[in-house]
């Protein structure tokens, strides 16, 4: 978030008092004048320090809100269903995957800061039993939620500059430099980190697994510029990039498995 200018306080200019028509008196008056819109501002500021999409729970039950767009490859004819529902009497996301592929994502411009938390709720009725996301045939995921950062490319190697390059050559899109997922596996333990099998731009992070009960809400909270730098942080020389996307997704392309899930409201704040 931006941060206001400090004031410069002190004896006012008489000679320029002058000049704008004002004394002493009035001097004083603008000065309470503004220091009360600066601490209105600074009361917005406060109150806006929750952004990202609009909440789930506020649409109704059919597409995807605005602002969310399914992403997907081109060589993946099976596309995973992203829909608003009626769940309990609430609306939230449902994802479901039978063989599928496809991510939802939502574009952000939101700076990350030290006490950025990301928020949600999600469950789980059906895990892809067939995922094993330690080997490319097997790496399928019942649940993730992603955020993508950018990180100016220049900040990496040679080499994954020349493989992050012919990627975006091949998909005809502006892959991210660096994606960072939560996710809900069927196998790996709780607490799980792990680079991605497919490429070294994507970081995963195990939050729940086999031993989480099905279809009951889990709330996660996470601070985000934490779990970057430990995963991200020796790349990018412990620059905190801004936040550019955020990503739901389930897929079972992999292992011709299924799946299926929900995501209530997904907040990001920004708390020091």
């Amino acid at each position: 978030m931006k941060r206001g200018l400090p004031l410069r306080t002190g004896r006012a200019n008489p000679v320029r008092r002058a000049r704008l028509g004002m004394g002493p008196i009035g001097a004083r008056l603008m000065l309470v004048a503004l220091a009360a819109a600066l601490g209105a501002a600074a009361s917005a500021r406060a109150a806006d320090a929750t952004f990202g999409p609009a909440p789930f729970s506020a649409a109704r039950p059919g597409p995807a809100p605005a602002g969310w767009e399914f992403v997907t490859l081109p060589n993946k004819p099976d596309k995973t269903a992203y829909s608003i529902v009626d769940l309990e009497g609430k609306s939230v996301l449902k994802v479901a995957s039978e063989h599928a592929y496809g991510n939802l994502a939502h574009v952000l411009d939101a700076p990350l800061v030290r006490g950025t938390r990301l928020e949600w709720q999600w469950r789980v009725d059906k895990l892809n039993e067939k995922a094993d996301i330690t080997v490319k045939s097997g790496e399928d995921s019942s649940a993730k939620l992603c955020l993508s950062f950018a990180l100016p490319s220049d900040k990496l190697s040679f080499g994954e500059r020349t493989k992050l390059r012919l990627a975006r050559m091949a998909l005809g899109t502006d892959v991210p430099t660096e994606t960072l997922c939560y996710l809900w596996d069927d196998k790996l333990p709780k607490g799980t980190e792990m680079v991605n099998v497919f490429t070294t731009r994507i970081r995963q992070v195990v939050l729940r697994s086999r031993g989480d009960p099905l279809g009951q809400w889990q709330t996660e909270r996470r601070d985000v510029a934490a779990d970057y730098q430990r995963l991200f942080g020796k790349e990018s020389g412990g620059e905190l990039p801004p936040i550019s996307e955020l990503i739901v997704s389930a897929d079972s392309d992999n292992t011709g498995g299924s799946s299926l899930a929900y995501f209530g409201d997904i907040k990001l704040t920004d708390s020091p």
